[in-house]
């Protein structure tokens, strides 16, 4: 190995460091909203497998979806709480 080789190598392996500090923080939030996602919805799903016996139910979408990943199970406690008071 001439000195040119290890200089490239260095350099593609700082670049690979900051590209990998770039990405990491936003893949660390979308993996924060997916799984915050998969447990409201299956929150929601419990919640509406128990409230058949009360005539109950919360829709399961999108919209909810999202919600309930941006607030997590906070979020399946709003929505129920909303859903008792509008009706």
């Amino acid at each position: 190995m001439d000195l040119n080789s290890i200089i490239i190598y260095l350099a593609c392996l700082i670049v690979i460091f900051i590209v990998g500090k770039i990405f990491y923080v936003p893949l660390k939030h979308i993996i924060k909203l997916l799984i915050n996602s998969i447990l409201g919805g299956l929150l929601i799903y419990i919640v509406n497998m128990v409230g058949v016996s009360f005539n109950f139910h919360i829709g399961l979408n999108v919209g909810t979806a999202i919600f309930t990943g941006i607030l997590g199970v906070p979020g399946v406690v709003v929505l129920v709480l909303v859903k008792l008071l509008i009706g």
